[in-house]
Order: structure tokens, then sequence, then C-alpha cells
């Protein structure tokens, strides 16, 4: 079943961590969960909770919650089926390596299957996952069915990797460099720039500090 037509990325993004805490909750035998439960695991008010599920034709027993099996069964029925996620890495530098030391075994369905550097001193085919060399990669996607890839490599080499990727049957790309890429027909990108995402950390602050909320009543 296809996603309904006004489903946006912040939806995508709250349905992908209530799948998250269901599955947990699954795990340890529950049956049923409230609203404001799974809002507060997943970081969001009740009522969004009510208002996204609405969304996508669920709802709830006003004194019993949701049924924990249903919305297991809709949420990977909209967002994709329960099995590994499998991704690759491309640069096993800094950001790469604790990636793949994080990820290299399934983790909440999430699962890194290789990394790929030219660097020939990170390069090891026999680790768990292995570390195989760059030139390998078209031929490591194609041949696995892999969908995803995580581009962790310095930002010159940004736009060299993203080439070698067309064409792969790759269809989502993580961009840890600062050199933003954009979607195209084929794939759709994720571009995180840790840098900027700090900076725009503390401007918030700052906007904060300056402009505080205002105070009603007294």
């Amino acid at each position: 079943m296809s996603l309904p037509l006004t489903v946006t990325d912040g939806l995508i993004e709250r349905l992908s961590r209530y799948r998250a805490v269901i599955r947990r909750l699954k795990a340890l035998g529950l049956v049923r969960v409230f609203s404001n439960n799974l809002g507060d695991v997943a970081g969001v008010t009740a009522s969004q909770v009510r208002k996204d599920f609405q969304a996508i034709n669920l709802r709830g027993v006003r004194r019993g919650g949701y049924c924990i099996e249903e919305l297991s069964g809709r949420l990977d029925e909209l967002l994709g089926s329960a099995g590994p996620m499998q991704a690759v890495i491309i640069g096993c530098g800094h950001i790469g390596a604790a990636l793949l030391s994080k990820y290299g075994y399934a983790h909440d369905g999430v699962s890194v299957v290789a990394g790929f550097d030219v660097d020939p001193a990170v390069i090891n085919p026999a680790a768990e996952p292995p570390v195989l060399p760059g030139r390998d990669l078209p031929a490591y996607i194609r041949d696995n069915g892999v969908k995803v890839a995580i581009i962790a490599v310095p930002e010159h080499a940004a736009a060299s990797v993203a080439d070698q990727l067309r064409g792969t049957g790759i269809r989502g790309v993580l961009n840890f460099t600062p050199v933003p890429l954009r979607d195209s027909d084929t794939w759709i990108v994720h571009n995180i720039d840790i840098r900027m995402e700090i900076e725009k950390l503390f401007h918030r602050i700052a906007f904060h500090d300056r402009n505080p909320p205002l105070q009603i009543g007294g």
C-alpha cells in the first residue's frame, strides 16, 4: 500500500521513531500502548501521536490505547518490511569507522554490510563486516542489492563518490560531507553537515536568549 499523498518528511521520520519504540515494546511482550507513553519515548506530544496515526487510518480506544500488533503491521506496511535494512559505508575514517563499529551487526533492523575505502591501511576484506577497496563499490552494490549508501569521505571526494554510485541501484544516500548532494529521479539524499548542525544549535540558543518567550499574566 502506498503512502498517502499528504505525507511529509516529518511524518515519515516520526513514524520511523514510533516503529522503533513499538518493536521494543513488542519484544517485551506488551500488547497495547497509549499515545502519551509512545509520545514520551518518541519525543513528541500525545496529540501529535494521535494526529499521525489518524493520518494513516489508525485509531485507538479511549481507555485501551493502541494495539501494538496492529501498529506494527500497519507501520511495516507503510515503511517497508521489518527485515534487515542493509547499507554500505564509503569512507572508513573517523565517522565511517564509528558507524561501521556501531552498525556492523544488525541494530534495530539496520545493518552495515560493508565499508569501502581507498587507503590500503584501512582495507581489510577479512574483517566483519569487510572493508573493501573503493573500486569494488559498484559491483558489490549490484551483486548484493544494497539500497542505501552512507558517504563519509573527505569533502573533495564527495562528488566523485556520488558519480560512482549512479546506476548501481542505490535508492538512498546519507551524506556526512559538507558538500550538499541533491535528490534525483533514482535516489533520495539526506545531507548531514555536523558542523552546521552544531552552529544552528548555537544560533537557536542566541535567538532564544535575545527573544525570550512572552510572559502572560501578572
